[in-house]
């Protein structure tokens, strides 16, 4: 098949963050499949467009078997609310432009991923304008994440993202969701024919971590890096309004008496007030690192004793799973989960790690000192995460899965 996907966050070669996408692409085509990406221009952790697409509206490239053209998306896309909204319009008349006129070749389907959710517009006009079915995926419950977090307040922009999103999933022909949570809601509260619904969800990238088991040395690494004799619990992600990261500084705070050290690796709209704030508190067992390329993202996570996933409390949160929750799993390093709701569940059936209720400080605090106090523990959850992962998330497997669903609606 001739796939066409447009997401605004598929990442650069040797970028950080979420490579869901990356990874999905790599397996299709390594079957033979042709993959051509509409992306962005701006990464939702950067603060500002690589030198490479300064003054540009297109750009193509290859990344591996994989052909991308990056599409303009205004610089204001980090600077606040309204950049941000202007960012995703921007991209959706861009990509649409792209789908239409740059993106030569008859394609199959086009796929497109959420959020942001406006740019399911473009995906539909370019399935409309060239012939061919439309598949719509659901990585987050939008606008209601927006919503709950008070990011979106404006009645206007909401009322008009409810209809967006109504138009959009009366109009594709298949809606992938990441997880049970969503499937349900889509189902029950949004009306859309269990026929139409799929769910593929994130998984564990076992290339990277395989590797890494059998060759990493961790104390060499432990050692360049500042961490011998910590007990380190790595976060990994964006350092946004959703992800309320202050609750890592707070549980520091109260565990200042410890050897534990919270590694927090990422970028984000807060990332300089959080900074601020753990310096202003004198809190020194809170350590950020910038964003690095996935590979030692993955050191870092080998290097640790524990793994982090970590939202605002809101129900809308209750729905999703935690890329970065496979990620530790796959490198076998037990959870610290504050989300609760179906990332919970999946902790907790997979005995991989503790809950720990979001932004409850005391919650931190008892259960971080009763790993200190059973080490055996972390072998032990990291074991069984790995496990899990391995029998029910493993990219590869969910990766054939997904293109099966595909090309049934192609041949329909």
């Amino acid at each position: 098949m001739n796939i066409l996907l447009l997401h605004q966050y598929f990442l650069e070669e040797n970028d950080p963050g979420g490579s869901r996408w990356n990874e999905l692409t790599r397996v299709w085509t390594d079957m033979g499949h042709s993959v051509t990406v509409l992306g962005g221009m701006m990464h939702y952790n950067g603060k500002e467009k690589i030198e490479e697409y300064k003054g540009k509206l297109y750009v193509k490239k290859q990344q591996g078997k994989v052909t991308v053209w990056r599409c303009h998306v205004s610089e204001a896309y980090n600077k606040n609310f309204l950049g941000r909204l202007w960012g995703y319009f921007s991209f959706m008349f861009s990509s649409l432009w792209a789908g239409l006129f740059k993106a030569k070749g008859k394609f199959d389907v086009v796929i497109v991923t959420s959020p942001p959710l406006f740019v399911g517009g473009s995906g539909y006009l370019i399935s409309r304008l060239r012939g061919m079915p439309f598949v719509f995926e659901v990585r987050d419950l939008w606008p209601e994440s927006a919503i709950d977090t008070g990011v979106l307040t404006n009645k206007t922009v909401i009322k008009l993202a409810y209809w967006v999103e109504a138009f959009i999933y009366r109009n594709a022909k298949m809606v992938n969701v990441l997880t049970p949570a969503f499937y349900k809601t889509l189902r029950d509260k949004k009306g859309i024919a269990e026929s139409k619904l799929i769910q593929i969800s994130n998984a564990a990238d076992f290339s990277l971590s395989e590797k890494l088991l059998q060759t990493f040395d961790r104390d060499a690494f432990r050692k360049q890096h500042n961490l011998e004799g910590k007990f380190v619990i790595t976060y990994v992600g964006a350092h946004g309004v959703a992800n309320y990261l202050e609750q890592l500084i707070d549980a520091g705070e109260a565990l200042a008496d410890t050897n534990v050290l919270f590694l927090l690796i990422g970028q984000g709209m807060e990332k300089d007030r959080l900074v601020k704030m753990a310096w202003d508190r004198k809190v020194t067992n809170v350590r950020f690192v910038d964003s690095v390329p996935k590979a030692e993202v993955f050191q870092y996570i080998l290097a640790s004793e524990m793994g982090a996933s970590v939202l605002k409390k809101v129900d809308t949160f209750k729905t999703v799973y935690s890329n970065k929750t496979f990620d530790y799993m796959s490198c076998k390093k037990p959870i610290l989960m504050a989300i609760d709701g179906v990332s919970r569940e999946l902790l907790e059936d997979a005995q991989a790690g503790t809950y720990v209720e979001p932004e409850n400080t005391a919650e931190y605090n008892r259960i971080i000192r009763h790993y200190l106090a059973n080490p055996h523990l972390l072998k032990e959850q990291g074991d069984n995460g790995y496990a899990y992962a391995k029998e029910n998330f493993d990219r590869e497997i969910l990766a054939k899965k997904y293109i099966n669903y595909i090309a049934n609606i192609v041949k329909k």
